[in-house]
């Protein structure tokens, strides 16, 4: 059971007698074979300790680089009938070419006369407008001259008013003057009937010093009278002032009323001029929009309407351009675990489905048919399909990608990453473990980028 016995050996030299046994024994293939089968042992050894690139592979197709060079779908902004098409599918459009001439289907715009009749408008409007100004003008003007004359008469009643403070004065003055005169034609009469009395004067000069004394008492109440007069034409003049004040002020007010009344008018006039300009302007960009024009050179691919006649509403897709001018790129997708192995600027290998390719993702070296390209943009959302969309831009400092590329044709991608012997790359995948993240040192990268 345990083979420790010699019989083995002893049949062994019991039958080696015969000549057979003796040419089985000494046939040269038996070396061969051993000798090869110890040769590919020790290739098998030494292959576990060649180098192996660690990788991220994902599947793609190719894109362009920047979103306005992407094909697009050319919308109508209004609604409408289509009228006539100017393009065949295939046809190669400039920027402003017309595509599709489309009729108005709505009836606030039926007019064809509506963009000239809305002018007309607003040219009536800016009349009325000047109008307004114009009478805003003449009404200021007019609170000038208003203002003006009241000051003049204000200044002529003041003076009216010195006047008859003057006079007042005057006629003061010469009241006591007259009551000074009374005083001495009393004075006088009373010396003289005393000295008549006496024997000293006659009688008529008595007389004569009576009458003196009334006219000095005629002449006291005449000067009186002058008085108040001179006071009462004194008050006159302060409430002719007053009156000067009131009246102008209420003219001056209806004025400003009437000023404030025109400016409202003429704001309001002025927001429906604005207004009526702004539908002006919308109508002049409705007209234009019943051509519906290319955005940029390019090929139409398919007309997503066909036939003439048709009612189409606003936002819906007429054509899909594809632009002439673009810059090639290759969108990939690759699994969440992998996305933290990846960074702007990693080196990738691509190779294009229909293109010649020979791949050995672990020596990129001999790979025969892939393309340079480094990333340029990660996803930070996950996409539809579970993955992570990754952008890879050529490489420039590599040859460059096929012109033969058409836009979604499909692509495969391998990130580089580290580089492991076999053995361990073997051992890592038994085990399930991600690959080794490889951050690249700035001399390394700045080097390469010389």
């Amino acid at each position: 059971m345990l083979n420790i016995s010699n019989n083995k050996k002893a049949r062994l030299e019991a039958v080696a007698h015969y000549s057979t046994i003796r040419q089985l024994a000494q046939r040269p293939h038996y070396k061969v074979l051993n000798r090869i089968i110890a040769g590919l042992s020790l290739l098998a050894v030494l292959f576990l300790f060649l180098p192996w690139t660690q990788n991220i592979s994902g599947t793609g197709a190719v894109t362009t680089l920047k979103p306005d060079q992407r094909p697009q779908t050319i919308h109508t902004a209004i609604p409408g009938r289509i009228e006539r098409w100017y393009v065949n599918e295939g046809d190669f459009v400039e920027k402003g070419d017309t595509i599709l001439f489309i009729s108005e289907i709505k009836e606030d715009y039926f007019d064809p006369n509506l963009v000239e009749n809305t002018k007309q408008q607003v040219d009536a409007k800016k009349n009325a407008l000047s109008s307004y100004d114009g009478k805003v003008d003449a009404l200021e003007s007019q609170m000038a001259a208003l203002a003006n004359e009241k000051g003049l008469k204000i200044q002529q009643a003041r003076n009216k008013i010195r006047q008859s403070l003057l006079k007042v004065k005057s006629d003061s003055i010469d009241l006591e003057a007259v009551k000074t005169q009374l005083r001495i034609a009393t004075t006088q009469y009373d010396r003289s009937v005393q000295l008549n009395k006496e024997g000293l004067k006659p009688l008529t000069d008595v007389e004569e010093k009576r009458l003196k004394l009334q006219d000095a008492q005629a002449k006291i109440i005449t000067q009186e009278n002058k008085l108040l007069t001179a006071k009462n034409e004194l008050i006159n003049a302060q409430v002719e002032i007053n009156r000067i004040t009131a009246e102008y002020s209420e003219k001056i007010s209806k004025s400003n009323s009437d000023k404030f009344t025109a400016l409202s008018s003429q704001f309001d006039t002025e927001a429906q001029v604005n207004k009526l300009e702004n539908q002006f302007v919308n109508y002049s960009i409705r007209n234009g929009m019943y051509y519906i024009k290319a955005p940029q050179d390019g090929y139409v691919n398919r007309a997503l309407q066909s036939g003439v006649g048709e009612t189409i509403k606003e936002g819906t897709p007429i054509v899909s351009i594809m632009p002439a001018q673009y810059d090639i790129a290759v969108e990939t997708y690759v699994r969440p675990i992998d996305l933290p192995l990846l960074k702007k600027g990693d080196e990738i290998r691509v190779w294009f489905d229909g293109w010649p390719t020979i791949v050995f993702s672990g020596w990129p070296d001999m790979s025969y048919g892939t393309f340079g390209g480094r990333v340029v943009a990660i996803e930070n959302f996950i996409s539809p399909n579970g993955k992570y969309r990754v952008l890879i831009a050529p490489d420039k400092a590599e040859a460059p990608w096929p012109k033969q590329l058409s836009i979604g044709a499909g692509a495969q991608t391998i990130a580089l990453l580290d580089t492991v012997p076999v053995w361990f790359e073997i051992w890592r995948t038994l085990n399930g473990f991600p690959p080794n993240y490889y951050q690249k040192s700035e001399g390394n990268t700045k080097e390469k980028d010389k």
